[in-house]
């Protein structure tokens, strides 16, 4: 497959994925706002765990 095949290729893919892709409406942008928020608050939780614990342990 030379190069002009594989631009055609991704070029027809593309438009393939524009074509079936939506907007999300109000209620999805809070859920994923909602899941990030959660995922923030749960690594920022186990860092703060971490640096405790090297604290105690001397580190």
């Amino acid at each position: 497959m030379d190069l002009k095949e594989s631009f055609d290729k991704f070029i027809k893919d593309a438009k393939r994925v524009l074509k079936v892709s939506r907007k999300p409406d109000g209620k999805e942008y809070l859920d994923l706002a909602k899941v990030s928020a959660l995922g923030v608050v749960v690594v920022g939780g186990i860092g703060y765990i971490i640096v405790c614990l090297g604290y105690l342990i001397g580190l």
